[in-house]
């Protein structure tokens, strides 16, 4: 049954309506009859979706102050959300992660691609960290965080209000407790035969990056006997995954002091203190200061933040990349392999690719593209929607 009570809003006639019954899941402020009512709907409302002939397409959250003015969250929904309709959507994504994971340790909701777009939800054990990135979370987040604990038992919900989203919305910036007590350390996370230390309450995002696993898995194997340098290491990433594959050396370089602390913990609790070293400081300085020490490594990984987070940013950001490579190339022994990542979903994969071999070339090297990562399942990729196949890992060998 149509609620009565929910507004309706409408497609402009020139708007691309066969995109979004195709299951595109954005609706463009320009794409929108903005009359004086609609303009009036506070962020987050939810309405009902129609074209411009007045067929109905589906319920939408939308917020007029956004350049994403509407969210698809159901194309056939005709009433507004409430806790059993967040329980199905939770409840789906959970079976998927459960048949892919032993143990609790994944991203759980990954926003569009699991039905509840701008949301993302990673869960470590019996705690869960949320980032309600868009305006309809937030005025929904009581019912999303009843079923959550409801679907998935978890005894403690942090809110982060960290991502860049919640600011293109207009929303506050105040992490929050919603259900338990925060922990007072960081959280020991097992992946891959390493542990990790996940700082949820003070660290970047949730406080792990778990769309690496399976990269990291994959660099562990290419990590045997190896000395290994990990830059843009964050807590440990790709170095704590060669140690437990068997590298005979690894040295982190990060730029906070409190990430790199948190990884040499992790090591020490995995017994490999005695093999692993940080540095921090700026990579570049780093990269340049092991070329001047005539440094080299079997295994050298670069996983810098996103250089191109949106397509104005894109140019720059692939001169970034460039010299990332250009500069790591240097530091990698004859027959040894490189890892080259992005999180930027304004570089694809094709365009991060050549800024990685032009940089490669620069350095005088040349390569051979052994294999491509993205993000592990626990991330699904929504085919309609670019961005959410924002990762990408390059393994060449030099």
């Amino acid at each position: 049954m149509t609620d009565p009570l929910l507004p309706t809003v409408r497609l402009k006639p020139k708007a691309n309506a066969r995109a979004v019954r195709r299951g595109f899941p954005w609706v463009f402020a320009n794409e929108m009859v903005v009359d004086r009512r609609t303009g009036a709907l506070p962020p987050g409302s939810v309405a009902l979706l129609e074209d411009a002939e007045r067929t109905p397409m589906g319920l939408v959250a939308v917020n007029p102050t956004s350049k994403i003015m509407c969210r698809m969250l159901d194309p056939v929904g005709t009433e507004a959300p409430d806790q059993a309709w967040f329980a199905a959507r939770i409840g789906h994504a959970l079976s998927l992660r459960e048949r892919l994971f032993d143990t609790p340790f994944y991203r759980l909701i990954h926003a569009e691609a699991d039905g509840l777009p701008g949301v993302i939800i990673d869960r470590f054990g019996d705690l869960a960290v949320v980032q309600p990135n868009a305006a309809w979370a937030d005025v929904y987040l009581d019912a999303m965080v009843a079923a959550l604990v409801e679907v998935t038992g978890v005894t403690t919900v942090l809110k982060n209000a960290g991502g860049r989203g919640r600011m293109l919305e207009g929303l506050d910036a105040l992490d929050a407790v919603l259900v338990g007590t925060a922990p007072e350390a960081a959280l020991p996370v097992e992946m891959n035969d390493a542990i990790y230390m996940a700082d949820v309450t003070g660290g970047q995002k949730t406080g792990l990056f778990y769309d690496q696993r399976p990269n990291h898995a994959f660099a562990a194997r290419l990590a045997k006997d190896a000395r290994v340098l990990d830059v843009f290491s964050h807590v440990g990433g790709f170095a704590l995954a060669a140690l437990a594959g068997g590298a005979q050396s690894a040295l982190a370089v990060d730029g906070s002091a409190p990430a790199l602390a948190l990884a040499t913990e992790a090591a020490d609790r995995m017994g490999a203190s005695d093999r692993f070293t940080t540095r921090q400081g700026d990579a570049f300085d780093a990269m340049m200061g092991l070329a001047q020490e005539d440094a080299l490594f079997d295994l050298v990984i670069c996983d810098p933040p996103a250089f191109a987070p949106s397509k104005p940013a894109l140019e720059k950001g692939l001169r970034a990349y460039e010299r990332v490579a250009r500069l790591s190339a240097g530091l990698v022994q004859d027959g040894g392999y490189l890892v080259l990542c992005s999180c930027s979903h304004a570089a694809d994969l094709t365009v991060f690719t050549g800024a990685c071999l032009r940089g490669i070339g620069r350095a005088g090297r040349h390569a051979q593209l052994v294999h491509t990562g993205f993000a592990g399942p626990d991330h699904p990729l929504m085919p309609q929607l670019a961005e959410s196949g924002y990762l990408k890992a390059l393994f060449f060998r030099l």
